[in-house]
């Protein structure tokens, strides 16, 4: 048994490593059990069960649990530690679509490959559907489907064929193996492509045909790193249409994209990334009161300015407004009944209303507000 540090000052038991294997690197997306790097010698494994644990009856763990999780990677020459990962936490529910927002080098990618267990952290844990992923990785791998952003196909095989490949690499067992082949193919709607060479496919078929093969053994946990990429808008709709599905089916999706409109449409929470860090996570209604933001209400009106601004002087409702030549806009945090009774002011005013629209803010706003614009 051998002491590896996590905190300065503390000291955990560790279990030996097993034999290493001889490779140079891991396939984007091997099967849960046959490939995968071993978990690096400084990574922490659990301490075991917590005294105060909830009874598992009473709350089922989340799918997702993330703790004081650290990557650290070593730079070349003098240049020192890359921090990829800092000390993060996570916990993401059951049946949830969490989105990852974040420039590029925020650790969106690193991040998944060590919950998909492609990456082995340098300090901390995390639990898949309640397996930790350090010391029941076969398990935790079981439940996981993970999609890369960038990937390979084998061209020369039929769209059946790879997924036939699969299915057996990921250990379904072969009286099932038509039957699930058949669901996936229905659910990704590839089936007028079925017989088709897979290096023949649109780059919206392939992402097709990727996320076919995730879901080839069932996992509960699908990890999407920038599914949409490089896709048409016709393509993306479709694709944003199948994750709805899979929601509705019961799995727990995290998602990345760099299109903000894309994660803003489909999921019910979302986090934003800065240097390794969670600067922000939550419901999008939990981010923006703790970000204190709120809708903006844009105003068109007829006539000048100078009549309108001595009414809005007088109207506590509106916060912080902007006033135009014939344009109007202002925060505002009431309910539609506080909005109806201020555009009633402006109308008894004799203010001439052409346009009064509710606009609530959206995750670019919130990018932008928090300022996770710093790469590392």
């Amino acid at each position: 048994m051998g002491s590896e540090r996590t905190d300065p000052g503390e000291r955990r038991e560790v279990p030996p490593l097993r034999a290493p294997r001889a490779h140079h690197g891991e396939p984007l997306s091997p099967p849960p059990i046959a490939t995968g790097a071993e978990p690096s010698p400084r990574a922490v494994p659990p301490a075991g069960p917590a005294e105060t644990a909830e009874p598992a009856e009473k709350r089922a763990p989340p799918a997702v649990r993330i703790e004081r999780l650290t990557k650290i990677y070593e730079a070349e020459r003098s240049e020192g530690e890359i921090v990829a990962i800092r000390s993060l936490d996570l916990q993401v529910p059951r049946g949830q679509i969490y989105g990852l927002i974040g420039p590029n080098g925020a650790g969106k990618s690193t991040l998944m490959k060590i919950v998909a267990t492609l990456l082995a952290p340098t300090f901390g844990r995390v639990e898949v559907c309640g397996h930790d992923t350090w010391t029941d990785r076969e398990a935790a791998c079981r439940e996981l489907g993970f999609m890369p952003e960038l990937f390979h196909l084998y061209e020369e095989l039929t769209v059946e064929e790879y997924l036939e490949f699969f299915a057996g690499a990921y250990g379904v067992p072969r009286e099932r193996r038509r039957r699930t082949i058949e669901d996936v193919v229905e659910l990704t709607d590839l089936g007028v492509r079925r017989k088709s060479l897979s290096g023949s496919l649109s780059k919206g078929m392939r992402q097709r045909l990727l996320l076919a093969k995730t879901l080839i053994h069932d996992p509960s946990v699908l990890i999407l790193d920038e599914p949409t990429s490089g896709l048409d808008p016709q393509a993306r709709i479709e694709f944003r249409n199948i994750v709805r599905t899979l929601s509705r089916l019961g799995k727990t999706i995290i998602i990345s994209s760099h299109i903000l409109p894309d994660l803003s449409t489909i999921c019910t929470a979302f986090g934003i990334m800065e240097r390794g860090s969670m600067r922000v996570s939550g419901t999008f209604e939990e981010v923006t009161r703790s970000l204190r933001m709120t809708a903006r209400v844009e105003v068109s009106f007829l006539g000048g300015p100078k009549r309108v601004s001595s009414i809005i002087e007088r109207l506590p409702a509106a916060i912080s407004p902007k006033l135009g030549d014939r344009t109007l806009e202002f925060g505002f945090e009431g309910d539609d009944e506080a909005l109806a009774a201020l555009l009633r002011r402006l109308v008894d005013e004799g203010v001439g209303v052409t346009r009064f629209v509710r606009r609530e803010c959206d995750l670019e706003e919130i990018f932008l507000q928090i300022g996770a614009d710093k790469v590392q």
